[in-house]
Formats: C-alpha cells, sequence, structure tokens
C-alpha cells in the first residue's frame, strides 16, 4: 500500500488523483488530521485514517500496512517542521513502512537564508538517519506562489519587491505526475533527486511579463520599505527567499522533470492563465 500525508492539500490531493489512474484504490491510503475532507476518497475506495504530525499515535495508525510514504513537507518552519518530520518519520519506520517519498526542495540547503529550505535539507538529513530507503523529491518553486508574489501587478502593471533572482518556477500539477511516477515505478531515484524544475529560470520582472505577456513596471524596494507592507513573520520569510534567489538559489534549469514526464513541463503562462 501506498500512503499518502497531507492528500486534502494542494500537491497532496494532486498526488492522490494520479496513483488512482495507476493504482487500484484499495492499493491507496491518506493520512489527514480530518478525515470527513476525504470522504469522497474513501467512498472510491481509498484507506483514510486520520494522522496528524503532532500525534504520534495517530500516524502509528495511519501508517499501518503502508509499503511507501508519501511524507508531504509539514506546513510550519523552524523546530515545529523538524519535530513533526521527525515524529512521522519514526512512526513510518516503527510501522514497517519500507520507503519514504518526501517532497523537498531545489533549494535544500543547511545555510541557506531562506528558513523552509534549511528544514528541508534537516529532513534530508533525518531520512539518510532513519535506516529507511527514501527519496527526496528536489521540487522546483511552485509557480504558484509566484502570482502571491506578483501582489498587484496584474492589474497595475508594476512589480514592487526587493531585489531578486531568477527562480524555476515549477507546475503543482507537474509535480504531482512526478511524485506518482516516482512512487509507482520504484528505482529511478535513491535520495536527493536532481532539481525538479521547470524550463526556464525567470525573476519576478520576467514572471510577470510572461504570465502577462507584456514587460512591466519594477520598483526595487528596500527592506525596511518590504517591512511596512506586510506582517512582519510573513515579511522576515519573504525578505530570506528575496535574499536566496538573488545568489542563484533558485536559478538551476534541469532536464529531469520533462525527462520523468516523457514531456516538457508546464510553463509559467501555462499555470498562471489558470488563475
Amino acid at each position: 500500500m501506498i500512503v499518502v500525508t497531507g492528500a486534502t492539500g494542494l500537491l497532496g490531493g494532486a498526488v492522490v488523483e494520479r496513483l488512482l489512474a495507476r493504482r487500484p484504490a484499495e492499493e491507496i491510503g491518506v493520512s489527514v488530521r480530518d478525515p470527513t475532507k476525504a470522504a469522497a476518497l474513501a467512498d472510491r475506495g481509498v484507506r483514510v485514517r486520520r494522522g496528524d504530525y503532532d500525534d504520534a499515535a495517530s500516524l502509528a495508525h495511519a501508517f499501518a500496512e503502508a509499503d511507501q510514504l508519501l511524507l508531504v513537507s509539514a506546513a510550519a518552519t523552524g523546530e515545529t517542521a523538524l519535530r513533526q518530520h521527525r515524529t512521522a518519520i519514526d512512526a513510518a519506520r516503527r510501522a514497517g513502512v519500507r520507503r519514504v517519498v518526501y517532497t523537498s526542495h531545489m533549494g535544500a540547503n543547511p545555510a541557506s537564508a531562506f528558513a523552509p529550505m534549511v528544514d528541508h535539507a534537516a529532513t534530508e538529513a533525518l531520512l539518510a538517519d532513519s535506516g529507511l530507503a527514501f527519496t527526496a523529491l528536489r521540487n522546483g518553486f511552485y509557480a504558484a506562489s509566484g502570482r502571491m508574489l506578483l501582489g498587484r501587478a496584474f492589474e497595475t502593471g508594476e512589480v514592487a519587491a526587493p531585489a531578486d533572482g531568477p527562480v524555476s518556477w515549477t507546475a503543482h500539477d507537474d509535480l504531482a505526475d512526478a511524485a506518482a511516477i516516482v512512487l509507482t515505478e520504484e528505482g529511478r531515484f535513491e535520495g536527493p533527486t536532481p532539481p525538479l524544475t521547470g524550463s526556464a529560470a525567470l525573476d519576478l520582472a520576467g514572471l510577470a511579463a510572461e504570465a502577462l505577456g507584456r514587460p512591466i513596471r519594477r520598483t526595487v524596494l528596500t527592506d525596511a520599505q518590504y517591512r511596512e507592507a506586510l506582517p512582519e513573520p510573513v515579511a522576515e520569510l519573504l525578505l530570506g527567499m528575496f535574499a536566496a534567489s538573488r545568489v542563484g538559489e533558485f536559478a538551476a534549469v534541469d532536464p529531469t522533470l520533462g525527462e520523468l514526464l516523457g514531456r516538457p513541463p508546464l510553463t509559467v503562462r501555462d499555470v498562471l492563465a489558470k488563475d
């Protein structure tokens, strides 16, 4: 059985749909904090069990009889994320899970200025020390996040943000397809994958121009100006992302995703045109 955590989220839910196209429903399970939100999956024959990264006993039940586990990274940062991931990995080992596939990031780096990248690197280290077989999907930056960073650029024709660097924006749909392939066609990757990216790296100005189909004005804000526009925790997190992008942490463009999918990855315009 393949068990997917976070199956009511955007990525986890998409992976489950891809798995259902590849495997019978009785071979798929999901671990979700609120099983009522996965009732439609239960109706289709998927095993639905409650699993909370803060509740080891619930994870033991959710992971029982799983051969493989898709561990979707926690919606947290810092010690909270590491504690939750450690709990999940320990529960997987005790449940007899043979292999963990983890949704990591192309920028995983213990020295990154962007906090989630430090967490991804630390989680990969936990997996390497766990004794479990594992694959860390080094996913590209979600293109959907780019829309959030552009703010009102679609209406104003202007992007106002701190100085940034190129990012390999990547579609959720492509990454979901890749995860399902890695889970159902074992042997392709062990440990961290190469970067699973789109086919181009774009800074914010390039992202906006590609999405809108026309050039935009780019206004560079100071860190202080940016902090004034957003709540402090959010501003601090995003300032770290901009700093990491400036030194090229998200700039790699790699053919692995397209090779895995057997087709070109979706473009920024493909993704943002859906919004």
